[in-house]
């Protein structure tokens, strides 16, 4: 089986044995929500919002995309796309080129909103130009967790993109690392989406360099209960998912949504910031928790404290993760 190589330069790509033309695969990704409170980095939740690409390979040896859905008016429609760039950099990595690509992207979580978009753009493009390589040269699972992970910068959101359910990531010198654990049926996530999206690194820019020793230790501590509760015992969410490491320092780059969490939380539901944010995540408990985290979250938008347009998702826990097979029709 091939691996991952250095990425070749440009001179070299040329020389590089072409994969086959006339391929035509589909590539189905799950949102994701990382974090889930005190679980910075380390904890992310694969969810029933899905974007999919079908991927052709042509001799024309160009690379177009035809993109519909969320965000589609602002993203490029050649080699510059994500799923493109993923694509392409993964058959260059294992050693192969392409003839030419023709991608179709069906976009369907919400861009900048803490719902794992570019990760799951990245992740369709490794798995398609995986799926394109010979047989005996593709990547084994842990392969694609690394260069998805490389690619993305860290694991959290990758990870259960790829394995659905709960993964928990890590990283060991220059390698990533990713577990899946499964949650427990009762666990009904509730998203609040925000019209204004707000990106990874601007949130990320508010953290501080450090925390006291305490803080960090009740962080941790929160973050064990909290894969015990999804997994084991939903009557522990609420306060398995208090953090105190990264969500109060966010709070200045999207009040609404803070306000509207701690409004949440005050209620005494689970709520925390979906990844970078903006969007915030409800980890309810059955379908009568979920029906009153909706009523919850409506009732603190129409105080009004939280301005701007909201849409409020019922999904589920994704539970097998991105799918590829060959395109039928």
């Amino acid at each position: 089986m091939a691996g991952l190589h250095a990425a070749p330069a440009p001179s070299e790509v040329l020389d590089l044995p072409i994969v086959d033309a006339g391929q035509d695969i589909v590539v189905r990704v799950p949102a994701t929500s990382a974090n889930l409170g005190p679980g910075f980095d380390t904890l992310g939740l694969a969810l029933t919002l899905h974007d999919t690409v079908r991927v052709r390979t042509t001799a024309s040896g160009a690379t177009t995309v035809r993109a519909t859905g969320e965000g589609a008016d602002a993203l490029p429609d050649d080699e510059r796309h994500l799923i493109a760039r993923s694509l392409i950099s993964t058959l260059h990595r294992a050693g192969h080129r392409a003839p030419g690509l023709e991608l179709d992207t069906t976009n369907v979580i919400p861009h900048g909103r803490g719902m794992g978009s570019s990760a799951s753009a990245i992740v369709a493009g490794v798995l398609a130009g995986n799926a394109l390589l010979p047989v005996g040269e593709r990547l084994d699972a842990a392969q694609v967790l690394q260069w998805a992970a490389s690619i993305e910068g860290h694991p959290d959101n990758v990870a259960p993109a790829l394995m659905g359910s709960l993964a928990i990531s890590w990283e060991s010198g220059r390698a990533f690392h990713s577990t899946r654990v499964e949650v427990h049926p009762d666990v009904v996530p509730v998203l609040a989406v925000p019209d204004l999206a707000l990106s990874t690194e601007s949130a990320r820019a508010l953290l501080p360099p450090s925390v006291a020793h305490r803080t960090a230790a009740a962080n941790a501590g929160r973050a064990a209960l909290l894969v015990h509760a999804l997994g084991t015992d939903p009557s522990l969410l609420f306060p398995a998912t208090q953090d105190a490491l990264h969500q109060d320092y966010r709070a200045q780059a999207m009040l609404p949504s803070a306000t509207l969490m701690r409004g949440l939380r005050s209620a005494g539901f689970a709520s925390t910031v979906s990844g970078a944010g903006p969007s915030v995540l409800t980890l309810a408990v059955g379908e009568d928790g979920a029906r009153a985290a909706e009523d919850a979250v409506q009732e603190l938008l129409e105080q009004g404290d939280t301005p701007g347009m909201w849409r409020i998702l019922r999904l589920a826990v994704e539970r097998e993760g991105a799918k590829v097979g060959v395109h039928q029709g």
